[in-house]
């Protein structure tokens, strides 16, 4: 019987140093003693780089992995990355410019409780915008190869937002882990509607550069 594994050791070792990456200096022990060696700021320096590195290496691993198909190809699983691509965006380029004290991002500094940005949708979009991407594309390609990295980074980011929701500590009744959420529950309100104006144009600009580059980079294109 042959070992449908084989192949694999390379995208296996390279999720290992992913999740080692990203996990071990983040024990509260381990990233104590290295920001008293180190420093704090060369810790940030050496944490990023690292995480980085292994989740590049870990895409390339997963690229030259075997093709080995477990479900699919359907019609319609191909259309769930298209739709679900530019909420996205719009989640991680609001992340990435919006002030948030509860997650990955810019910081707190300026963050408004009255006028919360993204956090009225919720606290963590950089890392809803990750599981939102991996899980997609999982849907779309129902490959051995697909489980082990967008299955991985889906359930890894997912793992995040609740490590940050421990962690923070912080008067957390005004919004939500789950997109959406206190919003409909009443807790919040979308306010600042010219900041989320420029911050959808560049998301769905991303978007469209993605669906055009798709096919060059990746090697498979979007487009019909």
């Amino acid at each position: 019987m042959p070992d449908i594994f084989a192949g694999f050791g390379e995208v296996t070792a390279a999720l290992m140093a992913f999740l080692a990456s990203h996990s071990l200096p983040s024990l509260p022990t381990v990233r104590q003693r290295l920001i008293q060696v180190i420093g704090l700021r060369a810790y940030l320096v050496v944490h990023s780089v690292m995480g980085t590195a292994t989740l590049i290496w870990l895409v390339a691993a997963s690229l030259r992995a075997p093709y080995l198909l477990l479900w699919g190809p359907y019609d319609g699983t191909r259309w769930v990355p298209i739709l679900v691509m530019p909420l996205a965006l719009i989640l991680l380029t609001a992340g990435l410019t919006w002030p948030n004290p509860f997650s990955l991002g810019i910081g707190a500094k300026g963050f408004d409780p009255a006028r919360p940005g993204v956090v009225a949708i919720t606290r963590h979009p950089v890392l809803w915008a990750a599981a939102l991407w991996a899980f997609a594309h999982l849907i779309a390609n129902g490959t051995l190869r697909a489980i082990l990295l967008f299955g991985v980074l889906g359930g890894f980011s997912l793992m995040g937002t609740r490590i940050f929701d421990r962690r923070r500590g912080l008067a957390l009744d005004k919004s939500s882990n789950i997109p959406f959420l206190a919003l409909m529950q009443g807790r919040t309100l979308l306010r600042d509607w010219r900041g989320w104006v420029w911050r959808i144009l560049l998301g769905l600009v991303l978007y469209g550069l993605l669906l055009v580059l798709h096919g060059p980079v990746i090697g498979r294109s979007l487009l019909p």
